[in-house]
Order: C-alpha cells, then sequence, then structure tokens
C-alpha cells in the first residue's frame, strides 16, 4: 500500500465516486432554516438593539422595522457566506463528531475541499459547545446518583520540531510518493479528564492532575450542568484530597469496585470509547485536542439522553446566537 494513503477510508471513496452514495440535505435544510427565523424574531437586531425584526417563508432576508437592516437569517452563524448548505454543515459536523470518519473522509462525501469542510466543522463546534449548556437544561430526564470522575493517562496532542508533512491528494498535494505523517518530538502532553453523572458526560483536556487548575474545574461544570452535585467518586489519586465534597474513593491497586460499591466504570469507559475517536485525528494541536474532547463529551450526553438532531440544531442555533447578538 502506498504510504500517502490512509489506513481506512478508500473503499467508502470508491463508493462515493460511483454515486453509491448520494446526499439530499434539503429537509435539514428547511429545519434549520425555520429554526433560525423563529430565534430572530424573538431576538434583538444586532445593529440597533430593538425587537424589531420580522421574517417571511418566501425569502432567505429578515428585516429590523426599526433601523432597517436586512441580512439574511444566516447572518452571525456558522451558516453564513458558506460554500456548504445548512444542511450540509450540520451533516459534517455530525459525520466528524459522531463516527470513526475524518474530515479528509467527509471532505469527499460533500464534493468539497478539505479547509472548507475543516474550518466549517471548527465553526460549529465552536457554537454548539456555547449552546449545549442552555439545550441540556431544557431537556426532559433527571440527573441523579454520584459523579464518577477519573483522569487518564497522557494523551499527545501532535508533534512539533519538524515542518508538517506534504499535502496528501486528498488535501490538493501531489502523488509523488513521501513522507505523510508529522515526524520529531512529541507536542503537548494532555491529560483527559472526565466526570459523568448519569448520562451527563463532561471531559477536558488539562495540562496536568493538578486539583485546583485540572480536576476541579471539570467537577463544577459537571454541577453546574447537573444541580446538585452529590456525592464524588474517585480512585485514590492523592490530588482528590483537597476536595472540599462530599467524595468517596476506590483503590484501583486493591480492587475496581470497593465492598460498598464504590466505582468510577463510567468514566473509565468514556475513555475507552474516545481513545479510537481521537486516534482518528492523527495528531492535533494542543487547542485541537481540548476543543475535540470537550465536543465528544457533549455529542456522547446528547446521545445517552436521547437527545435527536433536532437537538443538535437548537445547540447549534443557541449557540451561534450567543456569539453574534
Amino acid at each position: 500500500m502506498s504510504s500517502t494513503e490512509s489506513a481506512f477510508g478508500r473503499l467508502f471513496q470508491q463508493l462515493i465516486e460511483l454515486d453509491v452514495i448520494k446526499i439530499d440535505t434539503e429537509p435539514l435544510d428547511a429545519r434549520i432554516e425555520r429554526r433560525l427565523k423563529q430565534f430572530w424574531e424573538n431576538t434583538s437586531c444586532p445593529r440597533c438593539g430593538h425587537h424589531s425584526i420580522v421574517t417571511w417563508e418566501t425569502t432567505d432576508r429578515i428585516w429590523c422595522r426599526d433601523c432597517d437592516f436586512k441580512p439574511t437569517y444566516t447572518y452571525g452563524t456558522p451558516f453564513h457566506e458558506k460554500h456548504l448548505t445548512c444542511g450540509e454543515i450540520l451533516l459534517a459536523f455530525t459525520l466528524y463528531a459522531d463516527t470513526l470518519l475524518s474530515i479528509n473522509q467527509i471532505a469527499p462525501l460533500l464534493d468539497r475541499a478539505y479547509k472548507t469542510v475543516h474550518t466549517v466543522i471548527r465553526e460549529v463546534e465552536a457554537a454548539v459547545q456555547r449552546g449545549f449548556p442552555a439545550v441540556w437544561k431544557h431537556l426532559n430526564q433527571i440527573i441523579d446518583g454520584p459523579t464518577q470522575v477519573d483522569e487518564s493517562g497522557r494523551v499527545c496532542s501532535g508533534y512539533k520540531g519538524q515542518e508538517p508533512p506534504r499535502n496528501s491528494r486528498s488535501r490538493g498535494g501531489s502523488s509523488r510518493s513521501g513522507r505523510s505523517r508529522w515526524r520529531g518530538r512529541h507536542g503537548d502532553q494532555l491529560t483527559l479528564v472526565a466526570a459523568c453523572r448519569d448520562s451527563l458526560r463532561v471531559i477536558r483536556g488539562h495540562r496536568g492532575i493538578d486539583y485546583q487548575g485540572d480536576l476541579e474545574p471539570v467537577i463544577q461544570e459537571a454541577k453546574d450542568l447537573s444541580q446538585p452535585l452529590g456525592e464524588v467518586w474517585t480512585d485514590g489519586l492523592q490530588a482528590y484530597r483537597e476536595m472540599d465534597r462530599t467524595h468517596r474513593t476506590v483503590i484501583h491497586k486493591e480492587r475496581y469496585v470497593s465492598p460498598d460499591g464504590v466505582h468510577i466504570n463510567q468514566a473509565e469507559c468514556l475513555f475507552s470509547i474516545i481513545q479510537p475517536w481521537l486516534r482518528k485525528f492523527r495528531g492535533l494541536s494542543k487547542q485541537g485536542l481540548e476543543q475535540a474532547a470537550h465536543t465528544f463529551g457533549i455529542v456522547r450526553s446528547l446521545t445517552l439522553a436521547g437527545g435527536s438532531v433536532e437537538t443538535a440544531v437548537e445547540c447549534l442555533v443557541i449557540g451561534s446566537f450567543r456569539s453574534s447578538t
């Protein structure tokens, strides 16, 4: 096999080229348009600040009756002025966040360049992260039980010390053989810290395992999303001794479940799921790894809570407007 070929995705690419897989996002386009217009009708004008926005079903323009501002309904969102339709953008994010497909494999499916898909996915990812807390609080569910917290071994965020590899053919590079992966010293080493409570999954990438700077912020985020927090279950890591919360431990050197039933199996299971998902990136920047890990926790939470595509749209829309208005 040529060194320029990825380990997976070649047969999938051939199915795309044979037109076996066809994408029709019109129903999704319509849903997103309807939800964005509903949001505009209930928010203030970004130019004058008045609640005077009017929308119509027959046009993609919205109108402020006070200042005559007439942007498209996608204004200020990741959908605005992109080479992809709204439905294609959400589809790209879903394939990125909820499958083992890489962006290199998603881009041909949408018949777009790698950079186009990568840029829009990052924008959607940031919006979903902003909108998730508000959507999560309105999901019809009860979060109960202890909060299990665990930290992973070190995860490499990428490589540094050398120039990046040449562009592959899927990124517009040549077909000649050569180095197709990063080489050099390992990049920043991050620790994944996870907090799991019922269907909630919070996971973050941090530089270490200091309690105040690395562990406590994840526990606090879980508390903010599932008031009240309840008991916190951890392993015997010494840093947890600084915790000023109701706290019980299980010593893994002795057993995985304590005699009184304390365990952190949910958090360990989360790590076992995220590892193959992270490997598809073949190296990320420190910021990219932190953002990807957080996204995985959000999508996993929505999945376990029975969230639908509408829930994902809601996260995206709310997050977009929180940033732009």
